[in-house]
């Protein structure tokens, strides 16, 4: 009974997303949506040559028109889509993972194991990341593994630090307690116990890690140490036809750039809302 009313939410209904939340989520799932399909949709293939004109002008054969080396825009937009949005996500979702891990057992442990895992979080985050990114790309390569595997490194000490904090409040409630009384163990008390308690808080720093991992994994491939040719993403995209604007045909440079953007700003409106909802749950739990 105790850890059924220390556990008792709120039956208030659910405030449902406003016109900007919306317009977010739209925008999130259209990249997504982009991401899965986008190589079908392409009427070719992301290195396909099918002009000998560079930085063509939009028409019948090519909607968006052409980049540097004579390959249709659109095409590469849509393939750089699961490169762009699906590199980002596994990324971001093996980070939180990880910091996750670290960070709710550090709350339930403490102790050395807690001063450990803090001196290791300050240790990573005391390192410029794009400086981090570099060593390591450089040192290993630049394949598809170690791009997601170095950005999940870069996001997993953030995490923890947070999903420690968010999890050091949940830990100390009654009906923490209760389970650590009734003798369970300590992945039964994070995944059943804690985990369940703080999905909102950490919603939102899932969303700023989508972002990071977005922009950062964009500028990897702007410098040239993110996706490889004839794999394209959006940044590379912007980095192979900066030419274009000296030319005039500014389509093969913005709509690369606007696409990352628009992604990005989509996920910051749900993150906002998110945010704000979870302040809103906490103030009405503490006056209720």
């Amino acid at each position: 009974m105790t850890r059924f009313a220390g556990r008792t939410r709120s039956k208030r209904a659910r405030p449902r997303p406003d016109g900007w939340a919306w317009a977010g989520i739209v925008t999130v799932a259209a990249g997504l949506l982009l991401a899965v399909a986008g190589p079908w949709l392409a009427p070719h293939e992301v290195g396909a040559i099918i002009s000998e004109s560079h930085f063509e002008a939009p028409g019948v054969n090519t909607v968006l028109g052409t980049d540097m080396l004579g390959r249709d825009i659109l095409s590469r937009l849509l393939y750089g889509a699961r490169m762009t949005v699906g590199v980002a996500l596994a990324a971001t979702v093996l980070g939180f993972l990880i910091g996750m891990a670290a960070g709710f057992s550090a709350a339930e442990i403490k102790g050395r194991y807690d001063d450990f895992m803090l001196w290791l979080a300050d240790m990573m985050l005391s390192f410029p990341p794009l400086l981090l990114a570099l060593i390591i790309i450089a040192s290993l390569s630049s394949s598809l593994p170690v791009l997601i595997c170095t950005i999940a490194v870069l996001h997993a000490s953030r995490v923890a630090r947070v999903s420690r904090a968010v999890a050091m409040n949940i830990a100390a409630l009654e009906f923490v307690e209760v389970a650590r009384a009734r003798g369970e163990s300590l992945v039964s008390i994070l995944v059943r116990e804690i985990w369940p308690s703080t999905i909102r808080p950490l919603a939102v720093e899932f969303g700023l890690r989508l972002t990071y991992s977005i922009l950062f994994l964009s500028s990897l491939s702007f410098l040239g140490l993110g996706i490889q040719p004839p794999d394209a993403d959006w940044g590379s995209m912007v980095r192979e036809n900066l030419n274009a604007l000296q030319t005039g045909t500014y389509l093969a440079v913005l709509l690369p750039a606007f696409s990352i953007a628009i992604l990005t700003v989509g996920v910051n409106l749900i993150v906002d809302w998110l945010g704000a909802q979870s302040g809103r749950s906490i103030s009405e739990e503490l006056t209720g």
